[in-house]
């Protein structure tokens, strides 16, 4: 009869072990598809950076400290989601709530700074729709806004769950796919800053 019970325990672990590949395989397939979708983004904004319509341009709309800032931030935030990975694979509950509540709270400075920007931007009149340089402008970094968004009630549904059940093997492959969307898109951002900020002032 021990013997059964071994053997089903086996198929169990056996079988989580399949569905938890699975799951991290298609994971990935989405990445790529939200990568072909930044790309296309990208490419957009390439060609229609100087169509400004006699409009505001890149240089004298984008502010570079505010922005360094906004990288900083979620920089950090990869940093702490990171650690609470490493928590949680150490049964660490206490400093895994730490380390998933920081990410929480600079991920929501983060999307805070950013609806701050787009705020002054149609304040002072470089809305969406003033040029194709300020459609593809906005469409690109506020898509890239509503993903860090989506993160953010990922990580907040995630957390309660973790309080409810703890570390299990379902509570941490989400933990490992929450890690995986959240350096997704801190690299998208390191390219949004780099050719969209940074070679737009320079």
């Amino acid at each position: 009869m021990h013997h059964t019970t071994s053997h089903e325990n086996h198929a169990l672990h056996d079988f989580r072990e399949e569905s938890f590949s699975n799951t991290i395989f298609g994971f990935w397939l989405y990445l790529m598809t939200d990568c072909l979708l930044f790309a296309t983004l990208f490419c957009t904004f390439a060609v229609l950076h100087s169509q400004t319509a006699n409009g505001p341009t890149s240089v004298q709309i984008f502010d570079l400290k505010l922005v360094f800032t906004e990288t900083l931030i979620l920089l950090l935030s990869s940093f702490t989601s990171g650690l609470a990975l490493l928590a949680s694979l150490k049964n660490k509950k206490s400093q895994m709530f730490l380390w998933l509540g920081l990410s929480f709270i600079l991920g929501a400075m983060f999307v805070s700074i950013e609806l701050f920007e787009f705020n002054s931007l149609i304040f002072e009149g470089a809305s969406f729709q003033r040029s194709a340089f300020l459609s593809s402008y906005f469409t690109l970094v506020g898509t890239h806004g509503l993903h860090v968004s989506f993160g953010l009630l990922f990580l907040a549904v995630l957390i309660v769950q973790l309080i409810v059940c703890g570390i299990t093997v379902e509570t941490f492959r989400r933990l490992v796919l929450f890690n995986m969307f959240w350096h997704f898109l801190d690299l998208v951002w390191i390219f949004i800053f780099t050719f969209v900020y940074l070679m737009g002032v320079v």
